[in-house]
C-alpha cells in the first residue's frame, strides 16, 4: 500500500507561480507511474501531467495540453516525493489539485484515473485575476 500527501496549495494572483509536492511513502519501490489531477467546482477530475520511472531513470512525461509550457512535473527519488512547479497560473487553474500513483508503465497516453490506485487528500490551489 502506498500513502500520499499533497502540500503546497494556496492562493496566488494571476501570473504567480505555485509548486505543489507529493510526499509517498509506503510500498514505494511498487510505484511506476505519478501524475496531478485536478478538480474544479463542478466540474469532472481531469488529468493535468505525470512521469513514469524505474529505477533512477525517467521515462516519460507527460501534460495536458493546457499547461505544457506552464507546468512542469518532476521528482526526487531520495526524498520519495513528486514536484508540480506551476508558473505562469491563471483563474481557470483553480481546482483541487490531488497527486496519484500507479504501478503501471503507461505508454499509450491512457492518463484515466482507473489506472491509480492511490491518491491523495488533495490541495487546493486558487488563482484571483
Amino acid at each position: 500500500q502506498v500513502q500520499l500527501v499533497e502540500s503546497g496549495g494556496g492562493l496566488v494572483q494571476a501570473g504567480g507561480s505555485l509548486r505543489l509536492s507529493c510526499a509517498t511513502s509506503g510500498r514505494t519501490f511498487s510505484i511506476h507511474t505519478m501524475g496531478w489531477f485536478r478538480q474544479a467546482p463542478g466540474k469532472e477530475r481531469e488529468f493535468v501531467a505525470a512521469i513514469g520511472w524505474s529505477g533512477g531513470s525517467t521515462y516519460y512525461t507527460s501534460y495536458t495540453d493546457s499547461v505544457k509550457g506552464r507546468f512542469t512535473i518532476s521528482r526526487d527519488n531520495a526524498k520519495n516525493t513528486m514536484y508540480l512547479q506551476m508558473n505562469s497560473l491563471k483563474p481557470e487553474d483553480t481546482a483541487v489539485y490531488y497527486c496519484a500513483a500507479s504501478p503501471l508503465f503507461i505508454y499509450d497516453n491512457n492518463w484515466s484515473g482507473a489506472n491509480f490506485n492511490s491518491w491523495g487528500q488533495g490541495t487546493q490551489v486558487t488563482v484571483s485575476s
